[in-house]
């Protein structure tokens, strides 16, 4: 399972403080911690206005790598911000995001190509999200087809399902995990990746939520989730799924991580 650590977004009020005051220690702080709690990618995300974003990712770029050496999730939907990150990365990123947009799909699809690096797929157009399993299929089909004409293996998308929030659509869970097994068996090797906190969005002790449908979404052939990776309990949940869903080979991982005192008290 492959974590994609989130916190570092300039959606969030004290990251966006952080990037507009230039707090270096803040952000590396948080990138520490969450290539600490096990992050294999962090996300980098300005979420600051068309003006300033290519110089504010830029400079989040440049400050994650003096803290940690794990690879970066370039987050944007412009190619001139991303190209202007691309060429100070350390090693090769990842892409978030293309989508069935035609701008977006247009500009950002050929840096994915000239990179041959990782990318998320979100399924969706601008006519935003569907509300149905075929119609976010359909869109995916129509974004394949586009990446394989390209040179775009498909081992190099992480597909985005698009998660909402159960709070304003009963259905949404299972909308997730139906999507999740078509997209499964129509292209085997690309991987299912999704924002796990989404899910949680408005409710109360919202940890619960997200631990409940991580495990869920596992079963259903999610290997990635954009998520915290410090959330208390995740990672032994984490650890635990995988294991009793027969992808840890006599539970290696899981016995390695509570012998280094990973899982805290019993």
């Amino acid at each position: 399972m492959m974590i994609i650590g989130e916190k570092i977004n300039g959606t969030r009020k004290q990251v966006g403080a952080a990037i507009r005051d230039r707090d270096t220690a803040f952000i590396e702080c948080l990138a520490l911690e969450q290539v600490e709690a096990g992050a294999h990618y962090l996300d980098v995300n300005a979420g600051t206005s068309s003006e300033r974003e290519a110089d504010d990712l830029v400079w989040l770029v440049q400050t994650v790598q003096q803290a940690v050496t794990v690879p970066l999730c370039l987050d944007s939907p412009r190619a001139g911000t991303l190209q202007a990150a691309i060429r100070v990365v350390e090693r090769q990123a990842m892409i978030n995001s293309i989508s069935g947009e035609p701008d977006r799909l247009e500009q950002v699809l050929p840096l994915v190509a000239e990179q041959q690096c990782p990318v998320i797929v979100l399924a969706l157009d601008d006519q935003g999200i569907p509300k149905t399993v075929e119609d976010r299929l359909k869109i995916i089909e129509h974004v394949v087809k586009a990446t394989r004409a390209s040179g775009v293996a498909d081992d190099k998308l992480y597909i985005d399902p698009l998660i909402m929030a159960i709070s304003t659509a009963d259905d949404a869970g299972l909308i997730a995990f139906d999507t999740m097994r078509r997209v499964r068996e129509l292209y085997p090797e690309a991987h299912l990746t999704g924002g796990l906190s989404n899910i949680s969005f408005g409710a109360p002790a919202r940890k619960y939520i997200n631990q409940a449908f991580l495990v869920l979404a596992i079963e259903a052939g999610m290997d990635s989730a954009i998520m915290d990776p410090s959330s208390p309990g995740i990672a032994p949940l984490l650890l635990a799924a995988q294991a009793v869903l027969g992808r840890d080979r006599f539970c290696n991982r899981y016995n390695r991580a509570y012998r280094a005192g990973k899982f805290g008290s019993p």
